[in-house]
C-alpha cells in the first residue's frame, strides 16, 4: 500500500477586473498580481523502470496543464461578467486591441478559483486528484478550494 503524497506549484499572473454592481472600489478596472497554488495527490510511481519513477506526478506536467488552462488565458487579461452591461465596456477594450476575457460569473477569486478547478481537474492524469487550490489576490488576501469540500 502507498502513501498518498500532495505536491503543491505555484504560478503567478497580472490581471485586471472590475465587479459590476459592487459597493465599493473594486467596482472599477483595477489589476492584481496573482499567485495561484496547485495542490495535487497521487501516490509516487514505484515502476522503476519508469523515467518519472518516485514521483507523484513530474511538476513539468502539472506546470503545461496549468500555464495551458490558466495562466496563459488569465495573464494580462481584463476579465469581465459577460452578463453584466460591462459588455459594452469589454467590447470597447477590444476594439482597442486589448485582451480581454468574458465569464458567465462575477470575476472574484472565490468564483474565479472554482472555475480554475473545473479547468484543471479534467486534464489530470487519471491517478491524480485535484486536492485544492489557492489563489492569492493580495499580499493579506485569498480564496482556497479544497476537493475534500466539494464532494
Amino acid at each position: 500500500m502507498g502513501n498518498n503524497i500532495r505536491i503543491t506549484k505555484q504560478f503567478s499572473f497580472e490581471t485586471g477586473h472590475a465587479l459590476y454592481g459592487y459597493d465599493g472600489k473594486c467596482k472599477n478596472v483595477h489589476g492584481h498580481s496573482y499567485r495561484l497554488d496547485v495542490t495535487v495527490i497521487g501516490r509516487p510511481i514505484t515502476d522503476k523502470s519508469n523515467v518519472k519513477y518516485g514521483m507523484v506526478i513530474d511538476f513539468g506536467d502539472l506546470k503545461k496543464i496549468v500555464e495551458e488552462e490558466i495562466v496563459d488565458v488569465f495573464d494580462h487579461a481584463t476579465v469581465f461578467n459577460k452578463n453584466t452591461p460591462h459588455i459594452e465596456l469589454a467590447k470597447e477594450l477590444e476594439d482597442r486591441g486589448h485582451n480581454v476575457l468574458l465569464v458567465d460569473y462575477q470575476p472574484t477569486s472565490e468564483m474565479m478559483v472554482i472555475d480554475f478547478a473545473k479547468k484543471i481537474k479534467p486534464r489530470l492524469p487519471k491517478n491524480i486528484r485535484l486536492h485544492s487550490l489557492k489563489l492569492q489576490e493580495t499580499a493579506t488576501s485569498f480564496a482556497e478550494w479544497f476537493a475534500y469540500d466539494n464532494n
